[in-house]
């Protein structure tokens, strides 16, 4: 069956209608319940004064996460009903002859269109909602440079994977996902084993846990389970933000802990104790192992559809352009793709959900429960985090169970 470009094109815009309408739908039953009273186990978490605090902190994100969003989808509709991408393409055509310099110039300008026009949202949320109710940490001149690094990133990262896939598809015709699933997913792998040594430190300072009570207690604990860490570092979050958090990165001998500075300041040696054992549940329940599967998995099923649409000349029909090339085929596709992205979402953070509940019961069997409680009543205190989420809210968008969840099953 032929498939009419100026369907198409209808088809794509209403995928992006009914995306921002399910999220906006979402978000507005989820802010119904931010005057809910809290859970029974979690009533006295909160004093009155700071409840209310983070009741306004809650509202506050809601509506400005409402007019960015509404500012965000407005952008994109407009860049597709007034020839936005047309625009670009015969622009990078023009100035390039190579099709693998015009692909990357034209995904280059989105990229830095995009980010410069979120960009006065970034710093209002920083700089304004962030720092009114005392989390931020950030300066001026963090903020910058970090832009920036994110954006050699991208370009190097993101550039030479765009580089490498339009490459295959030049090449090597049909079969080119293949080239490409192989090489992403190795990366994926790398990316995950270096992360801590490649990425973080272009951010932040990462130093060795100072000999001590805590570093002794860790590795007595770590060895009581069989756990071998020999890598434990103190990260310099304060340098953004009050927020507090750990982590466990890398694989076999490359892998360690690495704590926030901000954490330790927040928590007892017992309460961090618990969080790195909850991290060590992940490990010892192989949901590290399970989470990169899922994810080469998703991206292999992805890559092969791809391969399958990339080349109809309608995609680019859709879009007011003559020329057939793989970028606008992979920009028509990406919208395309939203619906069983989304599907892949939901499964992902079901499954994640019930992995938090299994590392939590990890910690509790081989640490205490006590201690774990304790410690995520303090980070979700300290965080203003919302103790009340609407159930599909929950179900669509997260990742972790709700706090009053997790308390009930570690008790």
């Amino acid at each position: 069956m032929e498939i009419n470009a100026q369907n198409l094109f209808y088809v794509i815009i209403g995928i992006i209608v009914l995306n921002f309408i399910k999220d906006s739908f979402l978000d507005y039953l989820n802010s119904k319940y931010f005057d809910k009273k809290p859970p029974k186990n979690l009533e006295n978490l909160f004093e009155k004064e700071k409840y209310l605090k983070s009741q306004e902190y809650k509202k506050t994100k809601y509506n400005f996460s409402r007019i960015s969003s509404l500012f965000g989808v407005s952008i994109v509709l407009l860049f597709f009903f007034y020839d936005g991408f047309l625009i670009l393409d015969d622009f990078c055509r023009s100035n390039f002859d190579s099709e693998l310099i015009i692909s990357l110039s034209f995904f280059g300008l989105i990229f830095l269109l995009n980010d410069l026009a979120n960009l006065p949202f970034s710093l209002y949320n920083t700089f304004v909602i962030e720092e009114k109710f005392g989390f931020n940490k950030t300066t001026i001149k963090t903020f910058i440079f970090d832009k920036i690094k994110s954006w050699i990133i991208t370009i190097i990262f993101g550039g030479g994977i765009l580089s490498f896939i339009i490459f295959q598809f030049e090449t090597i015709g049909k079969d080119f996902w293949l080239i490409a699933w192989l090489f992403i997913s190795l990366l994926t792998v790398l990316i995950n084993g270096f992360y801590a040594q490649i990425i973080v430190p272009l951010f932040n300072k990462q130093t060795k846990l100072e000999n001590g009570d805590l570093k002794n207690e860790i590795k007595s604990y770590t060895k009581k389970v069989g756990f071998d860490l020999k890598n434990i570092f103190v990260i310099d979050g304060s340098k953004r933000s009050t927020k507090a958090n750990a982590y466990f990165s890398g694989f076999g001998k490359q892998k360690r802990v690495t704590l926030y500075d901000t954490l330790i300041n927040k928590l007892s040696n017992e309460q961090i104790i618990a969080v790195i054992a909850h991290e060590v549940g992940h490990y010892k329940k192989k949901h590290i192992i399970f989470n990169l599967i899922f994810s080469i998995i998703q991206t292999g099923i992805m890559l092969y559809i791809l391969s399958l649409l990339i080349y109809m000349p309608v995609f680019s029909e859709a879009l007011g352009i003559n020329n057939h090339s793989f970028h606008i085929g992979l920009i028509v596709f990406s919208i395309l793709y939203t619906p069983i992205s989304e599907l892949s979402s939901i499964v992902f953070n079901i499954f994640s959900r019930k992995f938090e509940f299994q590392a939590d019961r990890y910690a509790s069997e081989t640490f205490n429960s006590e201690s774990l409680i304790e410690a995520l009543k303090i980070l979700s205190k300290d965080s203003l985090s919302n103790l009340t989420p609407h159930p599909s809210y929950v179900w669509w968008h997260y990742s972790h169970p709700p706090l009053s969840k997790r308390i009930s099953h570690l008790q």
